[in-house]
Order: structure tokens, then C-alpha cells, then sequence
């Protein structure tokens, strides 16, 4: 026999607040408790990175509920990278990924402020990103950087400028989604991106108690570049990384 939703009575409420079709982040408000959401719907978030797991990151902030994204990658859309795109279709190939994942989310989460930049992060342009008081302010900042040298200039000048960063290590050649972590970068292992992060920014003087998401599996040998990749890790980053930075907003104010 057929099964229909109409069989099954509706989830009991105990909260006393009617949910409205129209209220999108009820249930993240319920989550969080409403003082929470409303620090995650004030927050203002740079994005570096719009790959497999910046995309998916800014897809999870915006679906829920981050007040403002400003979205920053140099590339475009390419054929190989649609296995791991959380927002490009096809017709999309060739596009600034920046021009695609916002006019993405502009439909999707028509209640998220979106700016976007095409532009590669680095030396010449990171302080012009980062910087407090400047043109952007931010809540925290997500880095999906590939480049190990872009990848420590962000960091650096996150950490120069006292801005929160929640920081990404390599998910290619990787499937093993028992071995994800999160933790601090003082705390990565087997990772070789966290490995050279770890020692650049030692020389650097940085301090290695930036927030970020790593995998303990060890890359086949026979795996080389271009590094293979799939969907899966990728998005677990990207949602771990989302999930790591709403929480550190919701409770912003508890230290």
C-alpha cells in the first residue's frame, strides 16, 4: 500500500510559535535560539575560494541565514569542476565563478546581502580584503584557497587584523569520510597542505590556533596531479567549515 505524508500526524511543537511557510529559518532560529540567529543574521562573511569546498560553505551560510557574503575567486567554471560544484550547471562553463554562485544564491536566498569579487586573493590584495574599517568589515572569514602562499598571506593577515578565519586543508584524493577532522592547525597531522601551512606560518610568526578542517587519510602514491576528486569530501569540508563558523557567531557574545 502506498504511503502518503498525510498519514503520518504532524511533528508535535512545544515552543508555542507557529511555523509559517514563509519563515525559512524558523527552524535554524529554534537551533540556535533566537539571540543566536539573530547574531548569525547580522554577520557579515568573506568567502575565499568558490571551489568544491568554498561553494558548498557559502551555500550552507547563506541557506542559513548569514546576513551578507562577499564572494572572491579568480577562476571560472570549468567542465572538470562541475563534480564537485554545489550551485553550476553546465550552461555555466566559462563563467566567473563569483557571477554564478551569486546569481545562484541571489534566487535561492533572496534574504542574503551578496557582493562578489573576481579576483585572485593575494599579496597584492589581501590587506584591501581583510582589513577591519576598510571598504569590508567582517564577522569571520571562510578560506577555501588552494595556493599554499595565497593560502598564508589570508591567514596571515586574518590573524594581523584580528579577524576570526576558519581555514580549509586539502580534500582531493581523499574518500574516507571517517577521517575528517576539525580542530586547530597546531593540531593537523598526515595532511601535507596543513603540514606546509603549519611550517610557513611558524617562520611567519603566526600563531597555529586558527580554527580548521583536515583529513587524517593518506593520498595513494599513485594519485597525481592533476589530484582526482569527487564530491563528497569536498562538501563535508565545506560543511564542516559552515557549521564551525555559525556556531562560533551564535555563541559570539558566551566568548
Amino acid at each position: 500500500m502506498p504511503v502518503n505524508s498525510s498519514d503520518f500526524p504532524p511533528e508535535p511543537r512545544d515552543d508555542g510559535i507557529p511555523e509559517s511557510a514563509q519563515d525559512r529559518h524558523h527552524r535554524t532560529a529554534l537551533f540556535y535560539g533566537e539571540p543566536g540567529f539573530g547574531r548569525i543574521r547580522g554577520a557579515s562573511v568573506l568567502v575565499v575560494g568558490l571551489g568544491g569546498v568554498g561553494g558548498h560553505a557559502a551555500v550552507n551560510l547563506a541557506r542559513s541565514g548569514i546576513g551578507r557574503l562577499h564572494l572572491v575567486d579568480f577562476d571560472t567554471v570549468t567542465a572538470s569542476s562541475l563534480n564537485r560544484s554545489a550551485y553550476a550547471m553546465p550552461d555555466d562553463i566559462g563563467r566567473p565563478k563569483t557571477e554564478v554562485l551569486s546569481a545562484y544564491l541571489s534566487t535561492a536566498c533572496p534574504g542574503v546581502s551578496l557582493s562578489q569579487e573576481a579576483a585572485r586573493c593575494d599579496a597584492s590584495n589581501v590587506v584591501d580584503l581583510v582589513r577591519p574599517g576598510g571598504k569590508s568589515s567582517w564577522s569571520l572569514v571562510i578560506d577555501a584557497i588552494d595556493s599554499v602562499q595565497d593560502k598564508m598571506d589570508l591567514l596571515e593577515a586574518c590573524r594581523i587584523h584580528q579577524i576570526p578565519v576558519f581555514s580549509s586543508m586539502g580534500a582531493a584524493a581523499k574518500n574516507d569520510i571517517s577521517l575528517v577532522q576539525t580542530g586547530t592547525l597546531a593540531e593537523t597531522r598526515v595532511c601535507p597542505l596543513a603540514r606546509q601551512m603549519r611550517f610557513g606560518l611558524r617562520k611567519r610568526k603566526v600563531p597555529l590556533d586558527i580554527p580548521c578542517v583536515w583529513s587524517t587519510e593518506k593520498v595513494r602514491p599513485d594519485l597525481t596531479r592533476p589530484l582526482p576528486s569527487q564530491m563528497s569530501l569536498p562538501g563535508m569540508f565545506g560543511y564542516a567549515l559552515a557549521s564551525l563558523a555559525l556556531e562560533f557567531l551564535a555563541h559570539k557574545e558566551n566568548g
